[in-house]
């Protein structure tokens, strides 16, 4: 049976479709060994993110993933200006539902469906929620999609097109996530969180093997939004992998950007903190990161400086004029992903670094 274990007081659950805290409050994580990794099986599945099946925690036979992909992952990897030839964008936002979510919603989606789940109920600022749903509907699965009566109307829209059900909620982002979690717990349905969900994950660290086959290696430096960590913690998940199976002969420095007016990994890491404290967000254009309690940021923060990273905090004029300079180079990105080029333009790079920027999502989600 599969397990999980609690990341802040190691109790271990059985996996089952309704747990997905801790009793203690903690995060979970899953109970696994570092899985080997097999480059000569990865021509044995199609050329998208299940090229990597066998490092994932599902049985060697399972075949639900093949009706549940949409042909995520692989996204294109790109030299953003012929003058800087070592600065590469990964167009993540070349997935099915125009964002980089698609990697961890398809790969949790497969799971809900092999533990043979009937209904999920989801929270997010937008694009999680539109990846749970499209997906969702793809397994024939029941979905709510808890969201903010601010979110982009493009990511409402989006969503109901995949008929989900949208509970609109005035308040914070974690007020949202609260209401969410109260649906799952009363109805007892699976919570498709790409926060609390360790599966998720699973999903998004093949941002960083798609890395590894594109450039022949490792770049010297991820530069990665962070808001609840879900890139961030599956790059750093994805290239340990690799660390630890000898492929590659070090860890790349991550370095996290968030926006100015909602920063509480900047100000925990500025203090030496292990995990970061909840701050009151000052409002942000940046909607996909605008998290002002992350749910896993001592892991967050922990990953950052084992890869002796660093956190760059960015302000929304900053946003804005990197988002028309991304955009004068043929990249129309929304203002969330914005956030990446605004901090790579005052990250104090070196000659000759190898530096990654994702372009996480499509221009035309944004308001």
């Amino acid at each position: 049976m599969e397990q999980f274990i609690c990341n802040s007081c190691e109790k271990n659950y059985e996996m089952t479709s309704t747990i997905w805290k801790c009793e203690c409050g903690g995060v979970l994580n899953i109970v696994k060994d570092t899985p080997r990794v097999d480059m000569t099986a990865w021509n044995n599945y199609p050329n998208s993110l299940w090229r990597y099946f066998e490092t994932m925690p599902f049985s060697k036979d399972s075949k639900t993933w093949e009706s549940v992909t949409m042909g995520e992952g692989q996204s294109p990897l790109i030299v953003l200006d012929p003058i800087e030839p070592n600065v590469y964008v990964k167009v993540d936002y070349m997935m099915p539902t125009l964002s980089f979510k698609d990697r961890g919603a398809v790969v949790l989606m497969a799971k809900a469906k092999e533990l043979g789940v009937t209904k999920v109920i989801a929270d997010s600022s937008g694009n999680a929620g539109t990846a749970i749903a499209a997906y969702a509907a793809r397994c024939n699965i029941a979905c709510d999609i808890y969201l903010s009566d601010e979110t982009s109307p493009k990511k409402i829209a989006q969503i109901k097109a995949h008929g989900a059900s949208i509970k609109e909620i005035h308040g914070t982002r974690e007020e949202i996530a609260a209401a969410a979690q109260n649906a799952v717990d009363s109805e007892k349905v699976f919570y498709a969180s790409h926060v609390y969900n360790p599966y998720f994950y699973e999903g998004t660290k093949t941002y960083a093997y798609e890395i590894y086959e594109q450039l022949s290696g490792v770049p010297d430096t991820l530069i990665i939004p962070v808001g609840n960590g879900t890139l961030l913690l599956g790059a750093y998940y994805g290239f340990k992998e690799l660390f630890e199976n000898g492929l590659i002969d070090h860890m790349p420095k991550i370095v996290a950007i968030q926006a100015e007016n909602c920063a509480p990994l900047v100000k925990a890491y500025q203090n030496g903190k292990e995990s970061a404290q909840p701050i009151k967000n000052r409002g942000t254009l940046a909607e996909g990161i605008a998290i002002a309690a992350p749910a896993r940021s001592k892991q967050i923060l922990e990953a950052v400086r084992n890869t002796n990273g660093t956190f760059i905090q960015v302000k929304e004029d900053e946003i804005l004029n990197a988002r028309a300079k991304l955009s004068e180079k043929g990249f129309y990105v929304e203002v969330t992903s914005a956030v990446n080029y605004a901090g790579y333009m005052k990250y104090k790079k070196k000659a000759e670094e190898k530096i990654v920027i994702p372009l996480c999502g499509a221009g035309i989600k944004s308001k």
